[in-house]
């Protein structure tokens, strides 16, 4: 046969190939091979067959063969770039598709792979204007431009991300990948049932993508609706066995959001345990590969709202989380340089969703930025998040360094090495997944956590957990894996800005003039079926009363906590309606505006409210509480405490109810709290002890 010969025969085989006969075409192939066995186009195609098949390692060696001979291919070049990136080997093959876009500028399959595996790598800012020059090529793209919905979304530019969904769709009405995009994006706007219902849509196209039931499972969690979670969950792993993130999910999905009235916690609790032994063994050693992207796509996050110690199953929880990224960090081959550096300042570094105007940096975060000592501590921000406003300027202009958009786990990782952190504290581990991730990883030295979430990690890899005196009990120390340290007083620098309330007539929003006002601002989530004959006990000894809730981002949260609460008032033989009032969720000037017309505050029971009390004080407002058996269920009574206020502290829910009449029934005893809390709630504010204690505490356990 002839050279000629040997192209007649990659014909032959392409023909095959096409036709998906990859053993026909493969022979034909080899049989080009044997008349010349330098055939550019047979050692391409060989390696494509072996790709399609899964033999990456073949793959890449033919394919490198063809390249060796003819590196000017960009189609080689590109395929090569797709074994890399099946094989995890991301930069490789980025290194590809820019070289073979490098050699057809107009090629868009490889200017599409090159964006797909940026966004695939976290780098999604990069992935952007990748998209964008794809798109550029090929405008009408649904494909191109779902995707790029997608890595807007994950750069916190939801509005843009959810427009290049529905132009995506605009194109494609039946394409299935862009309304479970167009979910994503809905659910990261905090619009559930908006996202709930375009993954159905998802679905009625096409109901065998496992992706999409895992999203609409992820999203049902979110709004508190378990059982439809789990069963969608179950759903993704009949479809795809081996799906880590569903399989991690559906065993913390076994924690109810707003339990109904007769569920029982103890069942719940048994049923997570029984879940979180079966994951550990779930996750063997081929499956341990894949086990960090399962790393804290959901949390046990409902688990603080039962009124129990849960550290044994936060432990087990704990240790799972750092088994898995512990692997993933020696594959990956990064670690903490081997030696350190010998300046005297002592490196913070804070890793946290929320530099912003949000409860954890107000009550917490913010204090370290104002107050910390720049000359003896450098403050290092690693800003997992992309909001920005004015407390994400204030927290760049006094940080030693601030860090944003490092790009997916690796990039975090690689960053927060390189700042060489003596201590690194994590202030809501658990709150996004990406926390949960690294806070399982050893990052530095020490590793510290403090009450953004109050409850133990379970986390061996952190060392130290920030608390308040004023808040724990006497026997804290058994709630944590972490050593405990006391800060004094409420444990924090709390700074007092109080916003301009509102002008609000209450008969706006439903409330009748001159009856008592209750104010209930806690979420959902945080009132326990056990407590729900309360607020009908307070509403017989009272008389005419409004207790005022607020409506939370998923109305199955609240259309459960309402219906509970209606079927405990019927049950005390009153009516509801003229009792129990949901309002929408309020601007901050608003809702301090229904601070200055309410009666009482009433706290939560179990898992208190720090944020909301503190407003309220700042308000002069009083506040009802009882003191909870752990530190999340004493956040109130620890601030009335400190302002000498203990008579509104209850220690039962008989005592609860007594005091919220007695206080709705008596103006001046009212009025006499009013004038004490405004005498003495200067000490809950700007409180240096806690800042001068945490600077002893790093400088201790810095060694520096």
């Amino acid at each position: 046969m002839t050279t000629l010969d040997a192209g007649a025969l990659v014909r032959e085989g392409l023909l095959h190939h096409q036709a998906g006969r990859l053993d026909e075409a493969e022979a034909a192939y080899r049989r080009a091979l044997g008349v010349d066995p330098q055939q550019v186009d047979a050692l391409h195609f060989l390696g494509v067959v072996e790709y399609q098949r899964g033999e990456l390692e073949e793959a890449e060696e033919w394919i490198t063969r063809a390249l060796a001979r003819n590196p000017a291919n960009p189609p080689a070049q590109n395929n090569l770039g797709n074994v890399l990136r099946r094989q995890g080997r991301f930069d490789d093959a980025l290194g590809r598709y820019r070289q073979a876009v490098g050699l057809d500028a107009r090629y868009w399959d490889a200017q599409f792979n090159l964006a797909n595996t940026l966004a695939e790598a976290g780098r999604f800012e990069q992935a952007i204007p990748a998209y964008q020059d794809a798109l550029a090529l090929k405008p009408a793209s649904a494909e191109a431009l779902s995707n790029l919905g997608n890595a807007l979304a994950a750069v916190g530019r939801i509005d843009e991300a959810a427009a290049r969904c529905r132009e995506a769709l605009a194109l494609r009405p039946d394409f299935a990948a862009a309304r479970c995009n167009l979910g994503n994006a809905l659910k990261e706007q905090g619009r559930l049932d908006e996202a709930i219902a375009a993954y159905e849509a998802a679905l009625a196209l096409d109901p065998g993508l496992p992706n999409v039931h895992y999203n609409l499972g992820g999203a049902l969690a979110v709004a508190g609706r378990m059982e439809e979670a789990a069963e969608s969950l179950r759903r993704a792993l009949s479809l795809a066995p081996e799906y880590a993130e569903a399989r991690w999910m559906l065993a913390m999905a076994q924690l109810p959001a707003v339990p109904d009235v007769d569920a029982s916690p103890e069942r719940s609790r048994m049923a997570f345990e029984r879940e979180l032994r079966e994951l550990e063994h779930w996750f063997d050693p081929a499956r341990s590969i894949n086990g960090f992207k399962a790393v804290g796509v959901l949390p046990p996050f409902y688990l603080a709202y039962q009124e129990e110690n849960n550290r044994p199953l936060l432990e087990r929880y704990g240790s799972l989380c750092a088994r898995l990224m512990k692997e993933w960090l020696a594959r990956e081959g990064l670690g903490a340089p081997e030696s350190r550096r010998t300046d005297g300042v002592i490196r913070v570094g804070v890793v946290s969703h929320q530099f912003r105007d949000h409860s954890v940096w107000n009550a917490i975060v913010r204090g370290w930025f104002a107050q910390l000592d720049s000359g003896r501590f450098a403050i290092d921000a690693f800003h997992l998040g992309s909001d920005e406003d004015a407390e994400t300027r204030f927290a760049k202009a006094r940080a030693a360094s601030f860090v944003e958009n490092a790009g997916g786990l690796r990039g975090w990782v690689q960053a927060i090495l390189a700042r060489e952190p003596d201590v690194l504290i994590y202030p809501e581990i658990g709150m996004v997944p990406l926390t949960v991730r690294l806070a399982s990883l050893r990052l530095a030295p020490v590793q510290v956590t403090t009450w953004g979430h109050p409850e133990t990690t379970g986390l061996p890899t952190i060392d130290y957990y920030l608390s308040a005196d004023g808040m724990e009990p006497a026997d804290a120390q058994d709630h944590y894996r972490e050593r405990l340290v006391r800060l004094p007083n409420l444990g924090c620098f709390y700074h007092s800005a109080p916003a301009q309330p509102a002008k609000l007539d209450p008969a706006a929003v439903g409330i009748e003039p001159g009856v008592p006002i209750l104010l209930c601002p806690g979420v959902p989530y945080k009132y326990a079926p056990a407590h729900d004959p309360l607020f009908p006990d307070i509403a017989r000894r009272v008389g005419r009363c409004r207790f005022v809730f607020f409506g939370f981002p998923s109305s199955e949260m609240s259309r459960r906590l309402r219906s509970r609460l209606e079927a405990a008032f019927r049950r005390a033989r009153l009516n509801p309606a003229d009792h129990v009032l949901f309002v929408p969720w309020q601007t901050q000037a608003a809702f301090r505006g229904l601070l200055a017309q309410a009666t009482l505050m009433l706290d939560t029971i179990g898992f208190s409210g720090f944020n909301t009390a503190m407003q309220a004080i700042e308000s002069g407002l009083p506040i009802v509480t009882r003191e909870g058996r752990f530190l999340r269920g004493r956040l109130a009574s620890g601030i009335l405490q400190r302002i000498g206020l203990d008579e509104l502290v209850a220690r039962s829910d008989e005592e609860y109810a007594e005091i919220a009449a007695r206080l709705c029934r008596d103006r001046d005893e009212r009025e006499s709290i009013r004038q004490r809390i405004e005498t003495n709630r200067s000490v809950l504010f700007e409180d240096a002890a806690p800042i001068h204690a945490l600077e002893s505490f790093l400088t201790r356990v810095s060694g520096r």
